[in-house]
């Protein structure tokens, strides 16, 4: 079985960048690597350029007003780093599609799985389920993976801060 490349992981991992973006290539080599993600081709500063434009534009999805906006910034980004769909069989990972041309950097690897992955992950869960944590001190972007779709913070610790604080001004109002 081929697990799907584009579903929850790359999204996940795009919102990692996006909250503590990489500050030199080997960073986000050693960054990658640690994601599972493959790399066959060396890692240049190039590619770190066009991941950290490509963070600053997918936070602008993040941060849309409405779906439509969403959806016209994402599609954008699916039109510059996506390609059809096709099958490959690289790195002896089997059978599985790939939305990208093969020898591309790492860059283009990130723009694509990225993009595309956001396209699926809003489309297969709903347009509203990427977001900025509520917690005013924050404001740390988040993917809403939950059953419920209703996630409000980033992590738990936020979402446990602003409930004790919440819990502590309704004492003091008391």
């Amino acid at each position: 079985m081929q697990l799907n490349p584009y579903g929850e992981d790359p999204v996940r991992f795009v919102v990692e960048l996006t909250n503590v973006p990489p500050g030199s290539a080997r960073e986000l080599e050693e960054r990658c690597v640690a994601a599972g993600m493959v790399i066959d081709r060396p890692v240049e500063p190039g590619d770190l350029a066009e991941v950290l434009g490509f963070l600053r534009r997918w936070a602008k999805v993040v941060d849309a007003g409405t779906d439509e906006r969403r959806a016209a910034l994402l599609n954008g980004l699916l039109a510059e780093a996506s390609t059809p769909p096709r099958l490959t069989d690289h790195a002896d990972g089997g059978w599985h599609i790939h939305y990208r041309e093969d020898g591309i950097g790492l860059g283009g690897v990130l723009r694509a799985v990225g993009a595309v992955g956001t396209a699926l992950h809003l489309t297969g869960l709903g347009m509203h389920r990427l977001g900025r944590c509520a917690l005013a001190e924050c404001g740390n972007a988040y993917a809403d993976f939950s059953r419920a779709g209703r996630q409000r913070y980033c992590s738990h610790a936020c979402a446990n801060r602003d409930a004790v604080r919440r819990h502590r001004a309704k004492r003091r109002a008391l």
